[in-house]
C-alpha cells in the first residue's frame, strides 16, 4: 500500500468489492436470472437481455490502446460525472475532508462533494489575467483536509486552457497529501497534446477523458480515468457492477474505428474553424462586451444585456447556456459552437 490509497477513506480501502456472476461469455447463461429471449426490437449484437460484462475488459484495453496507456491505468464509467463521483465517495469522509475547485468551472465538481459531505474550498480563477489559475493560492490553500484538487482543461465554461507545465508542477508538489485530477473533457478541440501521458510521472495525477464531446456519444455515456494502477484498483472496488450498458459498449466499439476517427477528427478541425469565425463576428456585434479566447467547443461571450440576446436566441429556436448566476459572470452566456447553418442562425439572430 502507498499514500494514493492512504490518504483514501479507510472504509473504502478494506471494502470487499461486491461478486458478480461469473463472466463466461461462451457458455449458456443460467446463473444471472436473465431472460434467455431478446426483447422486441433489441438490434444489438450481444444482446440486452444479458448483463454486460461486469467491469468491461474489452472496452476498457480498446480504450487503453488508443489513450496510449496501460489498462491497468484506466477505469471506464458512466461519463465524466461517474467519475468524478467515484474519487469523491472514495477519497472524501463526510464532514471531515475537502476538495479544492477554482471557480467559474464545472459545477459537477461541488455537487458531488456536497453530496458526500464533503467540504468544498475555492480558489477563483483570475479573471483579470484570462482565468488562468494560481498554484500559489492553490498551495496555500491545500490543508490536511484537502484530498483531491479539481482543474478542468479547458476550462468549462471560461473555455481557456490551464498552464500544462504548472499543473504538472502542482501534481508533483502535491504527492503524498492530494490528487490533482485534471478534466480533460475539451481537450480535443485545443491545440497541444493532452496530459495523459504525464500520469506516468505524475502519480497523484488523475485525468479525466470523454467520449462524449468530440466524438458524439454524449447520449452513450462513456467517459475513461486514467491514474496510477493503485488508484484505478481502488475504485474499481466502489463503482458499480454492469455501469456501462451494451449499448454503450457496442457504440464505444464503433466510435474507435479508424473510419470513425477520422471523421471526428475533421468534425474537430471544422469546429475549431467554426469558433474562429463565430467569435469574430460576434466580437464585431453591437452590444456584446467581450468574447473569450476558447479552446473548447464553446465561447463564453458577455452582454450588455444577456437577458435580451437570450431571449433573441431563443425567439430563434436556439437554446444558449445562461452563466448570470456564476460568480463573475453576471453579464455571460455560454455558446455552444454548432454547425455552420446553426452557427449563421445564432449570429442572425443577435445582430
Amino acid at each position: 500500500m502507498n499514500w494514493l490509497t492512504d490518504i483514501a477513506r479507510p472504509e473504502i480501502r478494506a471494502l470487499k468489492a461486491y461478486e458478480h456472476a461469473v463472466w463466461e461469455p461462451g457458455l449458456i447463461r443460467l446463473h444471472a436470472n436473465e431472460l434467455p429471449w431478446r426483447a422486441q426490437g433489441d438490434t444489438s449484437i450481444a444482446g440486452l437481455n444479458r448483463y454486460p460484462e461486469p467491469h468491461p475488459h474489452e472496452l476498457t484495453a480498446a480504450l487503453a490502446r488508443f489513450y496510449g496507456v496501460s489498462p491497468t491505468m484506466l477505469l471506464a464509467g458512466r461519463g465524466s460525472d461517474e467519475l468524478i463521483d467515484l474519487l469523491i465517495r472514495s477519497y472524501c469522509r463526510a464532514g471531515q475532508d475537502a476538495v479544492i475547485i477554482c471557480p467559474p468551472t464545472f459545477g459537477m465538481y461541488g455537487v458531488a462533494a456536497r453530496i458526500q459531505g464533503a467540504s468544498v474550498l475555492e480558489v477563483p480563477l483570475q479573471r483579470g489575467d484570462g482565468y488562468r489559475f494560481d498554484p500559489q493560492a492553490l498551495r496555500a490553500r491545500c490543508d490536511p483536509s484537502v484530498k483531491l484538487v479539481f482543474l478542468c482543461s479547458p476550462n468549462n465554461p471560461t473555455g481557456n486552457r490551464l498552464d500544462s507545465q504548472a499543473i504538472l508542477e502542482l501534481a508533483r508538489e502535491l504527492e503524498g497529501r492530494a490528487l490533482v485530477v485534471v478534466d480533460e473533457a475539451y481537450v480535443e478541440f485545443a491545440d497541444g497534446p493532452s496530459l495523459t501521458a504525464g500520469v506516468v510521472d505524475r502519480p497523484g495525477m488523475v485525468v479525466l477523458r470523454t467520449l462524449s464531446k468530440a466524438h458524439g456519444l454524449a447520449g452513450a455515456r462513456c467517459g475513461a480515468l486514467i491514474g496510477h494502477a493503485d488508484v484505478v484498483a481502488l475504485l474499481s472496488k466502489v463503482i458499480q457492477p454492469y455501469a456501462v450498458t451494451q449499448l454503450t459498449i457496442e457504440a464505444v466499439f464503433q466510435s474507435l474505428e479508424p473510419a470513425a476517427l477520422e471523421q471526428a477528427r475533421g468534425r474537430a478541425a471544422t469546429l475549431k474553424a467554426e469558433r474562429t469565425r463565430v467569435a469574430a463576428a460576434l466580437g464585431h456585434s453591437h452590444g456584446v462586451l467581450k468574447v473569450w479566447p476558447s479552446d473548447a467547443n464553446f465561447l463564453l461571450v458577455e452582454f450588455q444585456d444577456a437577458a435580451a440576446a437570450l431571449q433573441r436566441a431563443h425567439a430563434a429556436g436556439l437554446l444558449v447556456r445562461d452563466m448570470r448566476a456564476a460568480p463573475g459572470l453576471s453579464r455571460a452566456l455560454r455558446i455552444s459552437i454548432g454547425s455552420p447553418e446553426q452557427n449563421d442562425r445564432l449570429l442572425s439572430s443577435l445582430r
